[in-house]
């Protein structure tokens, strides 16, 4: 039975008889794993120039990621993590930062209520889950299914959200897209019905999506590499300890590791709760490992090996 399960998929991802794995298919490793899509090698321009005090967001360097892998084609779903927690019998915190009429920090407030007004739905993304939370997940998938799942690096991130484009927004010029107009056609971003529904005091897109919160995974179109939500609905957890400017290592696709401790995991593609400013590809967020937001959620990424 496994060596027929292993030549289902290496047939499913064209990669038999030495092949690389076919760009742009999808798979699971189970009926309730993420649903996966193959992102081909490739080099990019990783950054941009400039960026806010004390959040830089280069320099610019090129990168190549030389092997293929596979990303979450969505950000984790609430099912999906609490199939986690069933099996594992893993402990939550709570004291999310939840909004509720304003920033709090209830005990109660956790994955199961980020303060929604209302319990989360199954199909939209977990929050409330930090960076040692989500690398738990990664390392429970891994051990269930036998395939080498992890967090994404940054670079393997910006890679795939940019899916071969260099704007600040994927959608950028898509179809003559303008970034603000556009921005709900592709991401559940703070737009019209965030300010309707929550009134934060900065700036937003000139849009409605019609969430003021968070939205079901795959709501929206998705890039050119087939992939959901790589902008808005939740923050994403990456592998990387946080390092600004960057680093001049590595330029290889892996992760930028910690000498000791991490004081801070990299966040990447913005949220429903975001400014527009801060959901270009290039925005670098960063928090401890322990942060729990109900904005903060993340997508899963596999190594492809024959």
């Amino acid at each position: 039975m496994r060596r027929l399960a292993l030549l289902l998929f290496c047939v499913a991802l064209g990669a038999c008889a030495g092949r690389s794995p076919r760009a742009g298919a999808e798979f699971r490793d189970c009926p309730t794993c993420p649903a996966m899509m193959v992102i081909a090698p490739g080099k990019f321009r990783m950054g941009g120039e400039g960026g806010e005090p004390g959040r830089p967001e280069g320099p610019v360097r090129e990168v190549r990621i030389g092997y293929a892998f596979a990303l979450g084609r969505h950000e984790v779903t609430q099912a999906q993590f609490a199939a986690f927690v069933a099996d594992t019998g893993y402990a939550m915190r709570g004291g999310c930062q939840v909004w509720k009429d304003g920033w709090a920090t209830p005990l109660g407030a956790s994955w199961v209520d980020p303060g929604y007004g209302r319990l989360p739905f199954d199909d939209e993304p977990v929050t409330c889950v930090s960076w040692v939370d989500a690398r738990a997940y990664v390392g429970w998938l891994a051990q269930r299914t036998g395939a080498p799942y992890r967090l994404p690096t940054e670079a393997e991130w910006e890679f795939a959200a940019r899916a071969g484009t260099s704007g600040g927004f994927f959608w950028s010029g898509i179809g003559g897209a303008d970034d603000m107009a556009s921005a709900c056609e592709y991401a559940n971003v703070y737009d019209r019905a965030g300010v309707a529904g929550n009134g934060f005091g900065w700036a937003a897109f000139d849009c409605d999506d019609g969430f003021a919160r968070a939205a079901p995974v795959g709501s929206f179109r998705p890039n050119a590499f087939g992939l959901y939500d790589m902008i808005g609905n939740v923050w994403e957890w990456t592998a990387d300890c946080y390092r600004a400017p960057y680093p001049a290592q590595p330029v290889d696709g892996s992760a930028v590791e910690a000498d000791g401790p991490c004081a801070r995991r990299t966040v990447r593609g913005g949220s429903w709760i975001t400014r527009p400013d801060r959901q270009r590809v290039s925005f670098r967020g960063r928090d401890p490992e322990t942060t729990l937001f109900s904005f903060f959620g993340f997508r899963v990424a596999r190594d492809l090996t024959p």
